[in-house]
């Protein structure tokens, strides 16, 4: 079993979330795990992946992802990056990308990391040649003049939607060799939003533009 390790999911109101162990014959499908069957699963995962093993629901997701990718700059060392990969796994991007250093905080993740896809890349060039050997288009989300309404832009169906780090925002670079920038509207007095959402923002623009509502949990 390699979910030994695993944290449990979240409790609501006190009570833990989850499952216990399997009442009834055991299941005889391949993607059931017998420890899991056995003990309970208290994992952070949707009722549909009750007692499944890990392998099997990345595989799972894997035939679901959307055709959006997800980038974060990491050069100081982002505590954000963790809440943009849960929340890439909520809404299935295909992969997360760190530009930058290799290491970030996991903890904000809340275990996602382990079902979603994260590769890392030393520069922007390294993501720019990604994108460029798979046709994906990089749209840099930073609100910088110049940049256009994300809630009235058009995003591509098959991106990289890229962010800058909490405080400098994306560097020139980024900017610089994206497709397209976008911008979110703010209408408060702070220069900024949180940079995990920001992510959030922009990863639901393109769900909005692009995904069907009915395949959805």
């Amino acid at each position: 079993m390699d979910q030994d390790t695993e944290l449990p999911g979240p409790t609501e109101w006190g009570t833990e979330v989850g499952v216990g162990p399997w009442e009834g014959p055991w299941p005889e499908d391949e993607r059931y795990d017998p420890e899991l069957l056995e003990h309970g699963d208290r994992r952070n995962v949707v009722d549909h992946y009750r007692y499944w093993r890990r392998d099997a629901i990345v595989a799972d997701l894997d035939a679901r992802r959307h055709d959006f990718h997800v980038a974060i700059e990491n050069f100081q060392h982002d505590h954000n990056i963790g809440t943009v990969v849960r929340t890439a796994n909520a809404f299935a991007a295909r992969a997360v990308h760190i530009v930058g250093r290799r290491r970030w905080n996991r903890r904000g993740a809340m275990v996602t990391d382990r079902y979603q896809h994260v590769h890392h890349h030393p520069d922007v060039g390294a993501l720019r040649e990604f994108a460029a050997e798979r046709e994906l288009a990089v749209v840099a989300v930073d609100n910088t003049p110049g940049a256009t309404p994300i809630e009235r832009t058009a995003l591509p169906r098959r991106c990289v939607l890229l962010f800058g780090q909490e405080g400098p925002g994306l560097r020139e670079d980024s900017r610089e060799t994206a497709d397209v920038v976008v911008s979110i509207a703010q209408f408060g007095s702070t220069r900024s939003i949180n940079a995990g959402v920001a992510a959030g923002i922009a990863m639901h623009a393109w769900i909005a533009q692009h995904a069907d509502p009915s395949r959805a949990w």
